[in-house]
């Protein structure tokens, strides 16, 4: 039998302490999915000021990085990750950490964070040795610690206690790299040597995650159609040239459903309880969310929407579409903040149609939580989506999800046609072109859809019966990292 692996997460956030997306979800039910299964599993991250003091734990130790001009000292805390026996270590640097807001304000990010990230991987390097505890593999997160890597393979690549320790680099959105002016990196800590086009140098600038995807050991992205999507210049956002030279060291792993927390048969936030085989809790669901909303109690279809209203989302077409969508007996709900032409836009059909549109323009999980409950169908018309968290809640919830059909959403959603009726699988609509006039052809599909109660009810139990656990990913990923391992 293997033995059990030491895993080192860092991550620059993780619910429930702090979430600004998907990333948070993952950082905090994975860890716990391969503690299940025996592994060490210890998360680190930066103690940011939105952190409740109760769960910021005991100063440990010092520690130190080089920004090239000068040293920058902070610490490292040890508490315990929520609810569990994992430990947690938060570097605290007040300075860079101890904002109202971890990335930025509005629409802007704050002008130094490479040399905050820069600081935070350093810090990690620094900080872990002095626990006594060296782990087998840093799994890192996203551009904030990619970093890591880089460091492992240059600053700390003669350290004795980081000799042998494997790297893997999670990409949860290559949309967001870590990209910064040139005249940054002296200010890194990196060698001189590395802003190169074959290293950390991309266009002219600093990139971050390019310098994680080509020091990492392993590299993965969160589905498997997503790990293809983002060799193609469609999809990879400039990097996919450099993601085909490490084709053979990338792989997709679908990201997990957290079924102690979205489950309605036992969430005791929704207005009635309700099961794959009982789902008479469902229409007292959906009469709570209609009241909640403001909107008509009755018997029409209501198209929920959970997602930040930001371009990848493709919300702005549901909107484009609405004039159309209006003509025909339904109702959409909206949960979401971001960008403030979208929000103006959805809060200005509201007004137009107060029996129709109901707009929620902030997230709070018990509120998402009543959205998927209470919604017959889900719209995830995303640009591009490296998983999707949402149509897997909605796939639980009974909500039957409406995708456009790429990354996670493809490998997660079965198109309703004959054959899939046929063989059970069908769980969701699914289209491709994503303009207005596609939209408004599958809102009347799911309205079809609607109207025919026994294929309606078949959908929905498909959809119940799927099970994306953590169970299923974390197997995959101490796969992965013991392939990183093994070099």
């Amino acid at each position: 039998m293997d033995r059990p692996l030491k895993i080192l997460f860092v991550t620059a956030e993780m619910s429930p302490l702090i979430s600004t997306g998907g990333l948070a979800e993952v950082a905090n039910a994975l860890p716990k999915a391969l503690h299940a299964r025996g592994h060490d599993v210890r998360v680190i991250m930066p103690c940011f000021r939105e952190i409740p003091e109760e769960h910021r734990g005991e100063s440990y130790c010092l520690c130190v990085a080089d920004l090239g001009s000068r040293a920058e000292h902070g610490a490292l805390r040890r508490s315990m990750v929520p609810g569990t026996e994992i430990p947690l270590y938060l570097v605290e640097h007040e300075g860079f950490f101890g904002r109202a807001t971890p990335y930025g304000t509005g629409a802007s990010e704050f002008p130094d964070n490479a040399e905050r990230f820069c600081f935070f991987c350093q810090a990690v390097l620094h900080g872990i040795p002095q626990t006594w505890w060296k782990p087998d593999i840093v799994h890192c997160h996203d551009w904030h610690a990619a970093s890591v890597p880089v460091y492992l393979r240059s600053k700390y690549q003669k350290d004795a206690y980081w000799e042998g320790v494997s790297s893997l680099l999670t990409i949860h959105n290559l949309g967001y790299q870590g990209q910064y002016p040139a005249e940054k990196f002296e200010n890194t800590g990196f060698d001189d040597e590395l802003l190169s086009p074959e290293f950390l140098e991309f266009h002219g600038d600093l990139n971050l995650l390019k310098g994680g995807i080509v020091f990492a050991g392993r590299l993965n992205t969160v589905s498997p159609r997503y790990a293809r999507e983002i060799q193609t210049p469609e999809y990879g956002a400039g990097m996919d040239g450099v993601l085909r030279t490490r084709r053979d060291h990338l792989t997709g792993i679908l990201n997990g459903v957290d079924y102690d927390t979205w489950n309605p048969a036992i969430d005791g936030i929704i207005a009635a309880p309700y099961a794959r085989d009982a789902l008479a809790g469902k229409q007292a669901c959906k009469k709570r969310l209609q009241e909640m909303a403001g909107l008509p109690v009755k018997d029409t279809p209501v198209f929920g929407v959970v997602s930040r209203l930001y371009w990848q989302k493709g919300l702005d077409l549901v909107v484009d579409a609405l004039g159309d969508l209006m003509k025909m007996d339904v109702q959409l709900v909206v949960l979401g903040s971001g960008e403030p032409g979208l929000e103006r836009r959805l809060r200005q059909a509201q007004q137009e149609h107060p029996d129709r549109v109901h707009v929620l323009p902030k997230y709070e999980q018990d509120l998402a939580r009543h959205v998927f409950a209470g919604s017959d169908f889900f719209l995830m018309p995303s640009r591009y989506e490296p998983c999707g968290l949402g149509q897997m809640y909605a796939l639980a919830y009974g909500a039957v999800p409406i995708v456009r059909r790429t990354g996670g959403l493809s490998d997660t959603v079965r198109d309703v046609n004959g054959a899939s009726l046929k063989d059970g699988s069908a769980n969701g609509l699914v289209f491709v072109p994503l303009t207005p006039g596609s939209i408004v052809r599958t809102v009347q599909r799911a309205i079809d859809l609607y109207n025919a109660p026994d294929t309606m009810l078949q959908i929905r139990h498909t959809g119940m019966r799927h099970e994306y656990s953590w169970d299923r990913s974390s197997r995959e990923y101490v796969d992965l990292y013991r392939r990183a391992m093994a070099g």
